[in-house]
């Protein structure tokens, strides 16, 4: 009897003792990290995975219990040959280290799992960043993706594979469509992995889109933790979120798989931007060396700027009709002057008609063109721009503080951005003439009331981009939200409004000019919408760390409404995260008007 019982007595402590053991082995970091259980992370339950597909869990309670989620694995991958070995390699690497498992050949009838990892190896990872593209609602803030190296050769990436999560889209999925889905969580994401060069001719190629690519420091050891557990992802859904769960936190979740100690995700985010991806690598020193490969625009631009005005003429025309090189104008051009002409008209038949089928005129021209190039003397490429890499401009964030006077009444106000830059804040590390703010507030309080909303912006995205001889693209913008405007009295008003036009630039000066449409929900106005329509005209001016925009807007509204409003505001980089703004700015209606000033300071952190 006694025996019975010490053995029943023995039995319980050692499974207690197991559990306890599996307790703790189920908080290691890289355990919360195969079941994507973040300690700070987005605004969702810290506990839970992030994970939203039963097929990635071996315990009813999986997504919510990693105690129970272990013990579920540690039976499932126990036993020689067990079929999980080949679902989840990565978790069997993590339990055969911990509990001490010694098997030669454990994944050796896993044939379809050992085909897959013979063609995806890496001796480096490198996160890849290509810039901002505004015409895409996906990419306007950038996007991030994982490039595997098999080598430490740059000139081998073509041979690379690309890591990209991404929401999973239909065809019929318009604009406006996947920003609504993007923002709600519509969309389920997953990972996938494709050639490295498609994405260059996606990126760089087709939608002329500067890339950066970092090498992150990661051993080989490292690298295959995330490779095994890429293969777990396959077919898995997440949730996508266009904000925060989006390609930049799901590729960090995959290197905290490599290196679990990172503390990548452990502060908690409103938002992820790939920007600030970029940045969190860099703090914690996780890129040991950044490149820059420039977008075909940027390539073309750089032939276009060593030529005068007279050689990018001819350029142009002889892009039209090669025949040009016969012309005494191009003949009597010393032969090193026509070989840059040729060069910049073959580079500019490339790009104009990148996305176009080939024709047999665009063969022929490419042609002619080409022989050309080969028969005049080689020149040198040219000298590329330098660019700052985005992680070094200003943050992502913006509070201000600013006072000034409307009228004859002072006030004071505190404003805060969510997102991103306007087209004052310091340009450094981002993209000319473009502008994307997303959830801005503002609250006012003069001396005569108390603190009240002065204006709420949802959204305001603008795209500035100069027109020239090699490039003719369309400048536009789009903007809502609730504003301050004069209708019988000052009163809040909710709007939505954008135009589209074009832009020029010479040397430090821009100038634009765009046809804007307006629609408004006004307490003063009769109908519940009241459309107008009108235009902008502006200047701006960028000389060092100065920003300066002259701006003046009016629209005709259906109920005979005119108003209009012209500022000139002037913003100086104080330092990277801090600037200094000042502007006057006169509202006007039919036979009236006010005029306000303010100075304002901002200080930007992500």
């Amino acid at each position: 009897m006694r025996a019975a019982l010490l053995c029943v007595l023995v039995l319980f402590c050692t499974t207690v003792a197991q559990a306890r053991d599996l307790e703790q082995l189920a908080q290691q970091p890289r355990w919360q990290a195969l079941l994507h259980i973040n300690p700070g992370a987005t605004l969702r339950d810290r506990q839970r995975s992030y994970v939203d597909d039963a097929d990635f869990f071996l315990a009813a309670d999986g997504a919510a219990n990693p105690v129970s989620e272990l013990a579920s694995t540690v039976e499932a991958l126990k036993q020689e040959a067990a079929p999980a070995r080949c679902r989840f390699p990565a978790r069997y690497r993590f339990v055969a280290e911990a509990l001490g498992w010694r098997e030669a050949e454990p994944f050796a009838h896993c044939a379809e799992y050992q085909e897959w990892r013979r063609s995806v190896h890496a001796k480096r990872a490198v996160l890849v960043f290509p810039a901002s593209y505004l015409n895409s609602p996906s990419s306007m803030f950038g996007h991030t993706l994982l490039r595997l190296d098999q080598g430490d050769d740059d000139g081998a990436v073509w041979l690379s594979w690309a890591i990209n999560f991404g929401a999973v889209t239909t065809e019929q999925d318009n604009s406006l469509f996947y920003i609504y889905r993007g923002l709600a969580g519509g969309y389920p994401g997953r990972f996938n992995l494709v050639p490295y060069v498609q994405k260059i001719q996606q990126y760089s190629n087709m939608e002329s889109r500067d890339i950066w690519e970092y090498t992150l420091k990661l051993d080989q050891s490292q690298i295959d933790w995330m490779i095994d557990h890429l293969w777990e992802l396959k077919d898995i859904n997440f949730d996508y979120y266009f904000f925060d769960e989006n390609c930049s936190f799901r590729l960090l979740e995959l290197i905290q798989v490599a290196r679990p100690q990172s503390g990548l995700l452990d502060e908690l985010r409103f938002a992820e931007l790939p920007v600030n991806t970029v940045r969190a690598l860099d703090q914690r020193g996780l890129v040991t060396e950044r490149h820059y490969r420039p977008s075909k625009e940027v390539e073309l631009a750089a032939l276009r700027d060593r030529l005068d005005d007279q050689e990018q003429a001819l350029a142009r025309r002889l892009a039209a009709d090669p025949a040009v090189a016969e012309s005494d104008a191009f003949q009597s051009r010393p032969p090193r002057r026509q070989a840059m002409m040729a060069r910049t008209a073959y580079s500019y038949v490339r790009f104009v008609n990148r996305k176009a089928a080939r024709t047999e005129d665009i063969a022929g021209r490419s042609f002619a063109l080409l022989t050309l190039v080969n028969r005049l003397p080689s020149v040198e490429d040219p000298e590329l721009p330098d660019k700052a890499p985005p992680e070094s401009g200003h943050g992502s964030q913006m509070l201000a503080a600013s006072g000034g006077q409307r009228g004859s009444d002072d006030f004071g106000e505190v404003s805060y951005r969510l997102t991103y830059h306007d087209l004052l804040d310091n340009r450094r590390g981002f993209l000319d003439g473009a502008q994307i703010q997303g959830l801005g507030i503002t609250l006012r309080s003069t001396e005569s009331g108390a603190a009240r909303l002065e204006e709420l912006d949802l959204v305001s995205i603008r795209s500035l981009s100069p027109r020239g001889r090699f490039s003719k693209p369309l400048s536009w913008y789009v903007e809502g939200g609730l504003e301050r405007a004069w209708a019988g009295r000052r009163r809040l008003t909710r709007y939505v409004q954008g135009g589209a036009g074009g832009s020029w630039r010479s040397g430090p000066w821009q100038p634009y000019l765009l046809a804007s449409v307006r629609a408004e929900n006004n307490s003063d106005f009769g109908p519940l919408i009241t459309p107008g329509g009108g235009a902008e005209a502006g200047m701006l001016y960028h000389a060092g760390r100065w920003q300066w925009q002259l701006s003046s807007a009016g629209h005709y509204f259906s109920n005979d409404v005119y108003r209009h409003r012209s500022t000139l505001a002037v913003q100086y980089a104080l330092a990277r995260e801090h600037g200094l703004r000042a502007s006057l700015e006169r509202e006007g209606w039919r036979g009236d008007g006010e005029t306000e000033f303010k100075v304002q300071w901002r200080w930007y952190f992500d």
